[in-house]
């Protein structure tokens, strides 16, 4: 009997890389590496971080970003208004409308830009898509 145990554990573990192979599909291509400077921009960089305008007033945070079928950011989300959550709302920024820069001695990130929190409140409105 114990033999009979040993032998199905050693099938299902056999079998398991195998069923994990036909389930997952094909990559679309070989895989390729990249290196990555120190100080390159990650996403998890940009979201959450504070938007000033040209007067250094607080104007939204960026909440998400918009990658195209071109692979290339098409729109920063931009969470605008409101106060701890209520009243807010999105809308969608151009990439080359915010100057996000980094300060070498500070050792953060920071986002700039030329607009008003009313040019924001009055912008159209962003929705996820369903």
């Amino acid at each position: 009997m114990k033999k009979f145990a040993l032998i199905g554990a050693a099938l299902a573990v056999l079998t398991t890389p195998a069923f994990a192979q036909s389930t997952s599909g094909t990559a679309p291509a070989e895989a390729k590496f990249s290196t990555v400077a120190k100080d390159e921009m990650f996403s998890s960089k940009l979201k959450g971080l504070n938007v000033y305008n040209q007067k250094d007033e607080k104007v939204g945070e960026i909440t998400d970003l918009a990658i195209g079928k071109g692979e290339q950011i098409q729109a920063m989300i931009l969470s605008v208004g409101g106060f701890l959550g209520m009243g807010e709302r999105y809308v969608a920024v151009s990439p080359s409308s915010v100057r996000v820069s980094y300060n070498k001695d500070k050792d953060t990130w920071s986002a700039k830009m030329n607009t008003t929190k009313e040019a924001l409140k009055a912008a159209p409105e962003f929705k996820y898509p369903k």
